[in-house]
């Protein structure tokens, strides 16, 4: 993943600045709640079925943010997910880290420095 802060693309920043300034950032296809295919479908319902808040990104309003993501994780594929600056994976691998309790270990730190 590339996530130094040398990023001189204007897209490659924001994107950056997102990634280190929340928690956990969705980068999907759709809004939560109306995510436009099934793949961000089932990421968003995985991070909802968490409680834990998050950030997402329309990829679909910017062609450049669409383009730009994809570069940034070097990974072809929406939605992409991010905890604490960290590329964590698509779908697949989120769906897997959250059947295995990977995710659930990923987030509790989360989850406890917000009970505080």
């Amino acid at each position: 993943m590339t996530t130094e802060s040398t990023h001189t693309d204007p897209i490659q920043q924001g994107i950056d600045n997102l990634v280190k300034t929340h928690d956990v950032v969705l980068f999907i296809k759709g809004t939560p709640e109306f995510p436009q295919c099934g793949f961000s479908q089932r990421v968003v319902a995985i991070m909802n079925a968490t409680g834990i808040p998050y950030a997402a990104v329309n990829v679909l309003l910017d062609p450049a943010v669409r383009e730009g993501i994809k570069i940034y994780a070097e990974w072809p594929t929406i939605p992409q997910i991010y905890i604490k600056g960290e590329f964590i994976g698509g779908c697949d691998i989120v769906t897997e880290m959250s059947g295995n309790g990977e995710l659930e270990a990923l987030i509790a730190p989360l989850r406890a420095a917000s009970k505080n």
